[in-house]
């Protein structure tokens, strides 16, 4: 299943050049932190890990899971996305190619054993790719991205946050057999 075209791939590592790009995780990590307490998270899968800064903070805040697996398309030494009792994918699916974002959802479905943490922000990005569109390729209202999940999603929480501006997160747990 098709998640990322490979010229987008390499827009995407360039952005990851700037150690100023992928930071969104580090305010998100005590809620996440919560969620591995509050639901006995034994594996994590980090859809997005970019730089790993989730698992740095986690580190920080002494609650890593016993198996943490990154995974970001623009890091392919991480390898393949794999399944794990928790789920995090925060700031990225608003960067995904709007023709790629369900099939994104669905392979976030399969990975979800358990959890999944996501979060969107549904404004424009601070930073421009260097084809010249802003790095948020999906802007859009909370609606819209609620149809996209409940396909393939049960919603436990969603919350607005400021953090990083317009935007919510989501915790979901997977619907199994539906597809």
């Amino acid at each position: 299943m098709k998640t990322i075209s490979e010229e987008y791939r390499k827009l995407q590592q360039e952005l990851h050049e700037n150690p100023n790009y992928g930071i969104a995780s580090t305010h998100f990590a005590p809620i996440v932190s919560e969620i591995i307490k509050v639901f006995k998270i034994n594996s994590l899968t980090d859809y997005g890990a970019g730089k790993k800064r989730l698992f740095e903070s986690l580190e920080k805040l002494n609650n890593i899971p016993k198996e943490y697996f990154p995974y970001d398309p623009a890091f392919p030494e991480y390898g393949e996305p794999k399944e794990a009792d928790l789920v995090c994918c925060i700031d990225v699916l608003e960067h995904i190619e709007p023709d790629l974002v369900d099939n994104v959802i669905k392979e976030l479905s399969l990975i979800t054993k358990n959890i999944g943490f996501y979060t969107v922000h549904m404004g424009p990005a601070g930073k421009v790719l260097s084809d010249g569109r802003n790095a948020h390729l999906i802007q859009e209202p909370t609606s819209w991205w609620l149809e996209k999940f409940i396909n393939y999603f049960d919603i436990i929480r969603l919350m607005e946050h400021q953090m990083m501006g317009n935007g919510f997160w989501l915790v979901v747990k997977p619907k199994k057999n539906t597809y």
